[in-house]
């Protein structure tokens, strides 16, 4: 076998696109590039597996192997060495495979006379569609020019495959991008939907994998990788001096830019007989594949930094932009391996019915604007960016965490028999509207809405919120590359009062920190950031922005009444530094001529346990506190809830937790604190319903929660299920919920 690794693969890929310019199907288009390759590298056997299911390859293609075992071998993924090429996406290369840790003989093949073995993984933008293996009988290990031709043919044939090349009868070679498909992943924002696919970045797709003139293909590249450093360049000139922090991130993106052995890799695929785009895919293959593998955060944003440079290069290369001149559907469901704030922005409420992402987390960016809008939002649906197309059928199950892919029909009859019954439901709760919140006992439950977005503010009326409990004024620090000036914000919150009407809205201050950081905020290296520098914490350390946060507020009220709350107070020390900042910063506007607000009330959200044991000064100082259930519950119990393993593994309505919040209601009534409940617990029925009999009075929720709520607090007697839960606390059950649940079912 020839020893030059760029001829070797260069005349086994041109032979490969004679074959491949061939009329002929999937199947015969299989069986004759099996035995080019054999011929071409010398060796016995060689046999393709395609992944006939998840968990599943089989054997789809062979020379030299038993032809009546294809696709009668299959396997499961890790079983044997062709499934743990397919477990690891890595090579293995052995001498004597039999004897080889996890080999698996297959008798009905006829592969046990073949000592050598060198299986590659068939794969395209990190995902595994197969192994390509081959065999032989003499005792001896692949050479690595052997291991990289296979490599490369690999790669060609994950192109030929994404682009429909081998369709044929059978699961295996069934037409990719055409059958259902269920991803199963995290809950972050409840809700049901259905839409079709529209892709935040369209699929590149590749279509001449193979270069007719390496050196043609090699300028291609080369102008491209210029035209992409030029456009850095540009980029970091229009950063602006003052922006030192964005500026950083572009420079470590242009580093990576002019990475010689990044362009030095993408080359010699050239010259091994790619092109350009199948070289750039390629390298973006085996960096997803690295990515994968890493576990520090760090090392695996610098990875996606490189896979971002590589988009950016096929764009450049295909003439394929974001734009792809296809119209974006009225029921758009934004499908996305993940999305900054001020992109989701972009697209508007009412251009999304729904958001299914590969990454994310039930705290992110896109699942604060998502509760914002009240649409269903599924994080960590691994697998669905790879398997989508632009305009695909899908329904998205936020309640359950399930996106349906081109669904069949069984599965949207269900659907939709469910979408039925929440739109009935809907309907009898708009008759609710005007109603209070009253329980047949006659204690009233006042039920507000959370917000974050001058568009959430039509509910107010809408969804019959008294007011807005929480207005988290993090969104328009987020949402841009630079800080906001003053005015601007002055003229949002002057805006968010406008559309309340005069009705309350608790404008909670800056809460930054944990998994909200600022694009131009250099991240903090922190081990655990929830626990971290976060929310008041930031504000009381850069008292610079909270000044002018809480200035931006005061003009804004011009005589309305002001309500300001602080997030993430631990102790009473912070709390009251922060309401000397609001007292001074009054005065000041006052000196300054400036009209002050009719009325200002300063608030807390108790989000630390700490805080509920707190000096008596503290709640007799506080105009008002907010009870943050969110984070509340998870110091409670110790369990992170960006953690999938236990954010679910403790219960709301736990009798520890319960007695805690009765606590902190009691520590309230002594000093006739106004006390308030602010999270997604409020918005769950039976929840909101046990909150309200230990005692709290005031709810703030997602807007489309409020009707559901309202309705069943209006059906019971909240002295009643305040004896339920008294008797379950004291029988020695873990949880309230079996007994509460069992009395609501005993209700007319």
């Amino acid at each position: 076998m020839a020893r030059d690794p760029e001829s070797q693969s260069r005349r086994l890929l041109r032979r490969l696109r004679e074959t491949m310019a061939e009329d002929s199907a999937g199947q015969a288009r299989l069986d004759r590039i099996v035995a080019l390759i054999a011929s071409s590298m010398g060796s016995e056997v060689c046999s393709i597996y395609l992944f006939r299911d998840a968990e599943t390859l089989e054997l789809c293609a062979t020379e030299g192997l038993n032809p009546e075992a294809v696709h009668q071998t299959r396997m499961r993924v890790g079983e044997g060495l062709v499934g743990r090429v397919a477990r690891r996406a890595q090579p293995v290369n052995t001498a004597d495979a039999p004897a080889t840790r996890g080999f698996r003989y297959m008798p009905e093949t006829g592969e046990e006379v073949y000592s050598s073995f060198l299986g590659v993984p068939v794969q395209r933008l990190g995902e595994t569609l197969g192994v390509l293996v081959v065999q032989s009988k003499t005792k001896r290990e692949f050479t690595a020019d052997e291991v990289y031709a296979l490599e490369v043919v690999a790669m060609v044939i994950a192109e030929m495959a994404e682009l429909g090349a081998f369709v044929g009868e059978g699961a295996a070679l069934s037409v990719r991008h055409k059958q259902p498909a269920m991803f199963r992943g995290g809950i972050g924002q409840e809700g049901t939907a259905e839409g079709h696919v529209w892709l935040h970045e369209p699929r590149v797709m590749v279509t001449n994998p193979i270069a007719e003139d390496p050196d043609v293909e090699l300028d291609r590249l080369r102008d491209a990788v210029e035209t992409l450093r030029g456009s850095l360049d540009a980029m970091l000139d229009d950063a602006g001096a003052l922006e030192k922090d964005h500026r950083e991130v572009l420079e470590a993106y242009r580093m990576f830019a002019q990475s010689r052995s990044w362009l030095k890799r993408m080359e010699a695929d050239v010259a091994s007989g790619l092109s350009a785009e199948a070289a750039v895919e390629k390298e973006q293959s085996a960096a997803r594949a690295r990515m994968a593998a890493v576990p520090d955060p760090y090392l695996r944003e610098r990875l996606h930094d490189l896979d971002d440079l590589s988009n950016r290069l096929l764009r450049t290369l295909t003439g394929q932009g974001k734009d792809t001149g296809a119209e974006m559907p009225k029921d758009a469901i934004l499908v996305a391996r993940n999305i900054g704030p001020g992109e989701l922005l972009d697209y508007g409420r009412t251009g999304l019915r729904g958001i299914v992402l590969e990454q994310g987390s039930v705290g992110s960016h896109a699942a604060i604007v998502a509760r914002a809008w009240a649409i269903p939002l599924i994080i960590n649906a691994e697998g669905i960016t790879t398997e989508a197309l632009n305009g695909d059928h899908i329904m998205v199950d936020g309640d359950q965490g399930v996106a349906h892919l081109r669904p069949d029909d069984t599965v949207v009859t269900a659907f939709r028999d469910k979408i039925a019954m929440q739109a009935k439901a809907q309907e009898r709760y708009a008759g609710l509207r005007d109603q209070p919140a009253e329980a047949r006992c006659g204690s009233v439950v006042e039920l507000h809405m959370n917000a974050g977005l001058i568009a959430d503010l039509p509910s107010l009326g809408t969804s019959g919120a008294e007011g807005v409990g929480l207005f988290r004024t993090e969104l328009q620090f987020l949402a841009r590359s630079t800080v906001p000036k003053r005015g601007e914000l002055a003229a949002i919150y002057a805006r968010v009062l406008d559309a309340a009407g005069g009705k309350r809205v608790v404008f909670r201050t800056l809460d930054i920190g944990s998994d909200k950081v600022l694009p131009y905020m250099k991240p903090q290296d922190e081990p655990n950031p929830a626990l971290g520098w976060r929310a008041i914490r930031v504000g009381l350390d850069k008292p610079g922005v909270m000044r002018m946060q809480l200035q931006a507020l005061i003009r804004a009220a011009a005589g309305r009444r002001l309500t300001v709350m602080f997030p993430f107070v631990a102790q009473f020390d912070e709390y009251k530094a922060a309401r000397t900042a609001v007292l001074d910063e009054l005065n000041r506007e006052e000196r300054l001529g400036h009209i002050l607000p009719e009325h200002v009330e300063i608030g807390a959200m108790l989000e630390t346990p700490s805080l509920a044991f707190a000096p008596r000064q503290f709640y007799e100082m506080a105009d008002f506190i907010s009870i943050g259930g969110n984070d509340l519950k998870q110091f409670f119990f110790a369990a992170d809830r960006e953690n999938e393993r236990v954010r679910r593994r403790y219960d709301t309505l736990n009798v520890s937790y319960l007695t805690f919040i009765e606590q902190i209601v009691e520590r309230c009534r002594q000093t006739a604190t106004p006390l308030s409940f602010c999270g997604e617990d409020a918005g769950r029925p039976v929840e909101a319903v046990c909150f309200a009999a230990m005692g709290l009075r005031t709810l703030s929720m997602r807007p489309a929660s409020i009707g559901p709520v309202k309705s069943l607090i209006r059906r019971v007697n909240l002295d009643e299920a305040r004896r339920v839960i008294d008797k379950a606390r004291g029988s020695g059950a873990q949880s309230v919920r079996g007994a509460v649940m069992d009395w609501l079912r005993t209700l007319s």
